[in-house]
């Protein structure tokens, strides 16, 4: 991974992690997770609207042959995940959300393999599978609360692995449309595409707005410019000039975050067995970047 794919997507990793506190807040401060995730989205689109109409930016519209696969990668990783995220923090914790994201890169390095056909080299797997490890700690760490170390798996907690299989298809299958957008265009179609589903929570909005707290209004701004929009371009730049199942190897940093900002933010407490599951999820994440080798067969899916 070179350089400057590897900065824009710790980048990326530190705002997404942050964003599991963030969405925790908004809802503990008057938004239904429907009318968040919906605020949210009409933020980031606002504000990918106002970088395509500013002066001296040429904005492209997406071809018509590519538009049914950017409309169902928009549906898959922007809609599915989001609505899954939100309404699994309901009953599930921003730690706890976190480490189960965190998870992804498994399925994008499986996906990975057979769409882009990208090689993951033994070390490579060794490292993922050390970060899978790590995220397997955190869970029993999260998930046990005062009684110990106990995996109970929620309805909330498999509504955030959805996402995180849903993030895992988005990241792989965008990756070849890159060679005909550039990333910032290319997150403004998924997002004003992926926004379209969630005006169904839209009824009730502007009453919940008027009862919501100061808290709940910042954080809900937060994670529509930094997480939903900013993110976004920053983590797409990195795949454009990565390869993805590397690239998203960082994502494995994301549950230690979100832990961490939960912890201050939200006096969420980590256990032992989290913060050592963290430790080693940094640990597979340092394996696949500093020995893991990645062989392409092909350079580009059609």
């Amino acid at each position: 991974m070179n350089t400057k794919a590897f900065l824009l997507a710790s980048i990326t990793v530190i705002i997404w992690g942050s964003t599991f506190a963030a969405i925790r807040a908004s809802l503990h401060g008057g938004y239904s997770a429907g009318h968040l995730v919906l605020v949210r989205y009409l933020i980031a689109s606002g504000v990918f609207i106002l970088y395509a109409l500013w002066p001296g930016v040429k904005f492209r519209l997406p071809k018509k042959a590519d538009l049914l696969r950017i409309s169902i990668l928009a549906f898959i990783g922007i809609s599915i995940y989001h609505i899954g995220v939100t309404f699994g923090e309901q009953t599930v914790s921003a730690g706890t959300a976190g480490m189960l994201i965190g998870s992804a890169p498994v399925f994008i390095a499986i996906i990975a393999a057979f769409v882009l056909k990208e090689r993951l080299g033994l070390y490579g797997w060794i490292g993922l599978a050390i970060g899978f490890t790590g995220i397997t700690l955190i869970t029993l760490g999260t998930a046990g609360g005062t009684a110990g170390p106990s995996l109970n798996i929620s309805e909330g907690a498999f509504l955030v692995l959805m996402s995180a299989i849903a993030s895992a298809v988005f990241f792989v299958f965008q990756k070849p449309l890159f060679s005909r957008y550039n990333p910032i265009e290319l997150t403004a179609y998924f997002t004003w595409i992926g926004t379209i589903p969630f005006f169904i929570f839209f009824p009730g909005l502007f009453q919940e707005i008027q009862q919501a707290t100061l808290e709940g209004h910042l954080s809900a701004i937060f994670v529509g410019i930094f997480p939903a929009a900013i993110g976004y371009v920053t983590w797409a730049i990195a795949l454009s000039l990565g390869k993805a199942s590397s690239v998203s190897s960082l994502l494995y940093i994301e549950p230690v975050i979100a832990i961490f900002v939960a912890w201050v933010w939200l006096q969420e407490v980590p256990s032992t067995l989290s913060v050592i599951g963290g430790s080693i999820a940094i640990l597979g994440v340092l394996v696949v970047n500093g020995f893991g080798k990645y062989k392409s067969v092909v350079k580009k899916a059609a």
